[in-house]
């Protein structure tokens, strides 16, 4: 993992505290959400306000994420909503804490730079000890407030202030009077700097999470769905129809048709199809060959296409259909028909443009894991996991690609593979039975 720390591509753009006032904040913070306190002078941290120096400390990486759900934060910084979020459990946090510092960032701005901001993502679940508990997570509610309680007082303040203004001899009222004066010591002029969080909340009802060995959950489409890595957990009696294990290819390919949830990247709209299924086999190319004593970093395209003619005979069956589907493209071959029981199958879809194309590119990304760019991009805890268990040969040409191409330009590169054009006129639409026709039943 040490190479991957080094180029950025694990604990990126996490925010450093160094100065003792921020750790002192820190520290405040960290004692009024867990009772506890760190001895560290100099520690990053996420966009939660997690840091894994400290977790490593405490000897608990959940000491901001307690059995994993109802995620507690400290913010010491608005550029905080620029930082990862570690040791992810739940698809929707990191969005769900981005959204709330952009839409409060100037209050936070303000309330940050005397105390940290403390607070939670709240839902009616405290431990996931079944997977039924799943389906009880609704809507997270963010509850905050600073250390020292600023919105708590700024509330009582403005209280204060109304009772003086409307009622009858308020105004010698000397009690009243001394009161407000202490509270406007501590926050401030209200009326030309008011302070105030939005009140926000989320429905969570798409959605994927760490628990029970990865699970996705789709609860909010026309045919509901669970898919799950978890091949150990007793899923038992679930109210949901359809559960299905992440080898039930067939039924999940007619889960995201059915939905609508996919499109075929060689069809798609305002991309450019043949660079993308190139590069999807040059990934099962370096998958094929790694281990295999073959330099593989530093390779043009025209070493890719050599090894690929000298490797033929060993290359699985995802880069001869990729191959198939990327000559009709460019070249006007026969179509392809691909079966949703083909390896290559989900390597020739991406998400379609709905509200949930992200967590539906996350799912593809676990289904057609040799392609490294999008298991990177969509599914960093996977990427970690998988990144491990590979040679040095793919480790070291995965680092040099995702640098060189990823790192220099991350929101083209995002937009190349899963942005959309406007939506098509009804005359362009054309009916259609499952991405590569019908899928087998």
């Amino acid at each position: 993992m040490k190479r991957l720390i080094k180029s950025g591509l694990m604990f990126g753009n996490l925010v450093h505290v160094a100065s003792p006032a921020l750790v002192a904040r820190y520290n405040r913070a960290l004692t009024h959400l867990t009772g506890k306190t760190t001895s560290l002078t100099d520690f990053y941290i996420d966009i939660s306000g997690f840091s894994p120096e400290v977790g490593h400390e405490l000897g608990d990486p959940l000491y901001l994420n307690h059995a994993g759900v109802n995620r507690q934060f400290i913010l010491l910084t608005t550029e905080q909503k620029h930082a990862p979020l570690l040791d992810m459990k739940f698809s929707t946090a990191h969005g769900i804490l981005r959204q709330f510092i952009e839409e409060n960032e100037p209050a936070l701005f303000a309330l940050t730079a005397r105390d940290a901001v403390a607070g939670e993502l709240v839902n009616s679940v405290y431990d996931m000890s079944t997977p039924a508990r799943l389906f009880d997570i609704r809507r997270i509610t963010i509850e905050a407030d600073t250390v020292g309680g600023a919105l708590k007082q700024a509330d009582q303040l403005d209280e204060k202030v109304s009772r003086f203004l409307n009622e009858d001899d308020a105004w010698f009222d000397d009690v009243l009077i001394a009161e407000m004066i202490a509270l406007a010591g501590e926050t401030g002029d209200l009326v030309r700097n008011p302070i105030d969080l939005k009140q926000m909340s989320f429905e969570q009802r798409n959605y994927w999470t760490a628990h029970f060995g990865g699970t996705y959950l789709f609860q909010e489409v026309d045919h509901p769905a669970l898919m799950t890595n978890g091949a150990g957990a007793d899923f038992g009696d679930l109210p949901i129809r359809y559960v299905f294990g992440m080898q039930q290819r067939n039924q999940i390919a007619k889960f995201l048709d059915y939905n609508d949830l996919v499109e075929p990247i060689a069809k798609a709209r305002g991309i450019d199809a043949g660079a993308i299924l190139r590069q999807k086999m040059d990934f099962i190319l370096v998958d094929a060959l790694a281990g295999q004593g073959i330099v593989l970093q530093g390779r043009s395209r025209t070493d890719m296409r050599r090894l690929a003619r000298q490797h033929a005979q060993d290359l699985p069956e995802e880069f001869h259909v990729l191959a198939a589907l990327l000559n009709w493209a460019e070249n006007g071959g026969p179509w392809p028909r691909i079966a949703s029981d083909s390896p290559a199958y989900f390597y020739t879809l991406r998400a379609a443009n709905h509200p949930d194309a992200d967590l539906v590119n996350m799912l593809l990304s676990e289904l057609a894991p040799k392609d490294i760019r999008q298991l990177f991009i969509c599914h960093k805890p996977l990427f970690y996991d998988r990144y491990a268990t590979w040679s040095e040969e793919k480790k070291a040409f995965v680092v040099e690609f995702l640098v060189s191409e990823y790192q220099m330009d991350k929101v083209g590169t995002r937009k190349a593979l899963f942005g959309h054009e406007d939506p098509m006129q009804a005359d362009d639409v054309i009916a259609r039975v499952g991405p590569w026709g019908a899928v087998r039943r």
